[in-house]
């Protein structure tokens, strides 16, 4: 069965850093012309917003709230997509979320997915990051 399974997330002190992984089972990724694989979050009362996403050509894209603080990576043999988190932030609390976009032709347009986290195919079950100010 396919899946999306993210890691535990955990809590830290504004400053500290956590590292997230997201096991991806189920899908055989280079069978598809192109992939977005990325992190999404979601603050209390906010909507979800995309955070990071590494293209199948190992492009990287990041939301302005995260540059120069989150890089996100991908372990393709073991199928896992990771994202650390560096100087964390109280307004980095929230429930990241793993998720999947494939593509049976054509290029995945990273700008286009982390605006518009609709065009996500499958998501992850999310995990709790806390940053304690």
């Amino acid at each position: 069965e396919a899946a999306l399974v993210e890691s535990v997330g955990g809590s830290v002190q504004a400053g500290g850093a956590l590292r997230l992984s997201c096991v991806i089972s189920g899908y055989f990724l280079h069978g598809y012309s192109s992939y977005c694989l990325g992190w999404v979050r979601q603050a209390p009362g906010s909507e979800r917003e995309g955070v990071a996403l590494f293209a199948h050509d190992d492009t990287t894209t990041y939301a302005n709230a995260v540059k120069g603080r989150f890089s996100i990576s991908q372990d393709s043999a073991l199928n896992t997509l990771y994202l650390q988190m560096s100087n964390l932030k109280p307004e980095d609390n929230g429930t990241y979320y793993c998720a999947a976009r494939f593509m049976e032709e054509g290029p995945c347009d990273s700008d286009d997915v982390l605006e518009n986290i609709a065009l996500f195919h499958a998501w992850g079950q999310g995990t709790q990051v806390t940053v304690a100010s």
